[in-house]
């Protein structure tokens, strides 16, 4: 019971004697405040206490493992829990056939504990000795600085790690771990990219991609759940190999800078073949250029079809032709006005080596004979806003979908503005720049009746499902105007027997970093298809400052340089992709009777 602070029995006494009842009062809570004072610091010690023990305990744990650490032995810590260990393994990558693209290998890695070492400086020479790119003074330095662990080598080949065995230093030890393999050397590289190691330990390590497809499906490739099922692409290792082979010789042969190759079915949208020129060994991946003042495309890391941005030249034409076809504007056989040069506000639309092709041609012949001023032209007709609205349709206005890493940054250059002038210039591929997987798609679009389908470097089950982006009848005119460019116009060295292809030449002329554009530098592009009659398959064919000095005089156009590459690549893969070439019925009055 709490005591109160004016008890009547001392107020009374008090009153008795006169005394003043508040000092009772005053009294009784002075004594009353000490005793909680009391009890408060005896709380308050109590938990001063408590903490001042805790304290005690944690630096007496923390000296007494750190004592611990000083006199053990220097080990890499090995999980123990499930679950904890660092996963190494990857699925392979595979062709449409399921043969090996990339694979893992286990090997062994390389590192030291100088306290254990008999002889660091002779074991530092014997190293270099075995590694080259070792330097024995730095690797002296680093047995002899006191530190406990050393890596030496990350990756060993059996014959490396036998020559380490021979040094017979116990301070020298392996750990055994999985690298990832590219059995086929430089064989579609820019497609595969490369490996890295990320976390790792002496006994395991964690195989990331670092470029191409190896990064972009970096998370499929590690995923537990996929049970170790391989990555299976749309490409077939034959073909790549015929295309890179076919692709490097051109470029030896018509003096050329660099190229690239993309080969698609024209109705799954796969990506059958895709090479780049000059190419890398993903096994001994390089590294990326540091000079500023170099072109990206100087690096063998870049892959051109994708990231290569490019004026296209006149490969555009078929665009222009195919939507004021579609627009109901022209026919085949429509006349336009091809009087060159044609005069535009401040500009000239001229013909190469200044043709003129006019007064007037039809449609086809635009597309027969490239002409600049008839695509302008029919351009013209189809206006800015609609011509910005069919190019969007056909994917120029958005990177390409495509399962590579670098294939989102590679977005194409589109003006800013979008008067007449730009529309004149981009119907005949100047002014706006794209990638030749762009121009492979669109030209699919074309190929196989009209609808767009996204590319793929993932092997499809069946056709794929796309958007619509012109009829099958203006589809099937554009193809045979095509066609005419191969037997009639600037692509007869196209002309493949047997395999009816159909095609667009596009010179541009190579834009200079500082502004305007070289005079004697080209990109040349070939877009394809074959067999015209039902195309199957898609091949664009692109070849970095080109010269022709097969004959008496360089030529620089793409009807000399692009166009042959590609009609060889035609040649040689067509049978591999199992085409049957057409025969042509032989001509009766030609026949001789013969008797054996």
């Amino acid at each position: 019971m709490r005591t109160p602070l004016r008890p009547l029995t001392r107020i009374l006494l008090a009153r008795q004697r006169g005394e003043n009842p508040d000092l009772i009062e005053r009294e009784n809570l002075d004594r009353r405040h000490e005793v909680l004072r009391e009890k408060t610091q005896v709380r308050a010690s109590a938990r001063l206490g408590l903490l001042a023990l805790a304290f005690g305990c944690a630096y007496v744990t923390i000296g007494v493992r750190m004592g611990h650490l000083a006199a053990s032995v220097p080990v890499e810590p090995v999980a123990s829990a499930r679950g904890a260990e660092i996963v190494a393994q990857r699925a392979d990558i595979v062709d449409r056939e399921g043969r090996i693209l990339a694979t893992n290998m286990t090997t062994h890695a390389l590192y030291a504990h100088p306290k254990d070492m008999v002889d660091p400086k002779g074991t530092a020479k014997k190293l270099a000795e075995i590694f080259p790119d070792l330097d024995a003074a730095a690797l002296e330095r680093r047995f002899t600085d006191g530190r406990s662990f050393v890596w030496v080598r990350k990756v060993l080949s059996p014959e490396q790690m036998q020559l380490v065995h021979e040094i017979g230093d116990p301070g020298l030890l392996f750990g055994p771990r999985e690298m990832r393999l590219y059995p086929n050397g430089t064989l579609a590289a820019h497609v595969l990219g490369g490996y890295s190691f990320g976390a790792e330990g002496v006994h395991s390590a964690e195989v990331i991609g670092t470029a191409g497809i190896e990064k972009a499906m970096d998370a499929r490739l590690r995923d537990p759940a996929e049970g170790g099922e391989p990555l299976q692409l749309s490409l077939d290792l034959s073909v790549q190999a015929t295309v890179e082979e076919v692709l490097a010789g051109g470029i030896g042969m018509m003096n050329a800078k660099g190229g690239t190759a993309i080969l698609m079915d024209v109705h799954t949208g796969e990506v059958l073949a895709m090479a780049s020129a000059p190419t890398f060994d993903p096994n001994d991946r390089p590294s990326p250029l540091v000079d500023k003042n170099a072109e990206p495309a100087d690096s063998p890391l870049f892959n051109r079809g994708v990231q290569g941005v490019y004026e296209l030249g006149s490969t555009f034409k078929i665009f222009a032709v195919a939507q004021a076809m579609e627009l109901g504007l022209v026919n085949p056989n429509t006349m336009v006005d091809a009087n060159a040069p044609m005069t535009w506000g401040k500009h000239k639309i001229k013909e190469f080596e200044n043709h003129n092709y006019g007064p007037l041609l039809s449609v086809s012949d635009v597309i027969a004979k490239s002409s600049n001023v008839g695509t302008a032209h029919i351009a013209l007709m189809i206006g800015p806003l609609r011509q910005q609205a069919f190019l969007k349709s056909l994917g120029f206005f958005e990177p390409t979908p495509l399962e590579l890493i670098e294939a989102p940054g590679a977005k194409p250059l589109i003006p800013k503005r979008w008067p007449e002038i730009v529309t004149i210039t981009t119907s005949y591929g100047h002014g706006m720049s794209a990638s030749p997987m762009h121009l492979a798609a669109a030209y699919t679009a074309i190929a196989n009746g009209g609808i767009y389908i996204k590319p793929t470097l993932l092997k499809q089950t069946g056709p794929a499902k796309g958007v619509r982006v012109m009829s099958e009848k203006v589809a099937a005119e554009s193809r045979k105007m095509l066609r005419r460019v191969v037997t009639d116009g600037t692509a007869s060295y196209g002309e493949v027997e047997g395999y009816e292809v159909a095609g667009k030449t596009g010179t541009a002329d190579k834009p200079k970093r500082s502004g305007g554009y070289y005079k004697d530098k080209v990109i040349n592009t070939f877009a394809s298809m074959f067999p015209a009659s039902a195309p199957r398959y898609v091949l664009i064919v692109t070849l970095d400052e080109p010269v022709n000095t097969l004959g008496a005089t360089p030529r620089r156009t793409a009807g000399w340089t692009a166009v042959p590459v590609a009609a060889e690549m035609i040649r040689r893969v067509a049978p591999l992709l199992g085409l049957r070439p057409k025969v042509e019925p032989a001509n009766q009055a030609t026949l001789t009777a013969a008797k054996n």
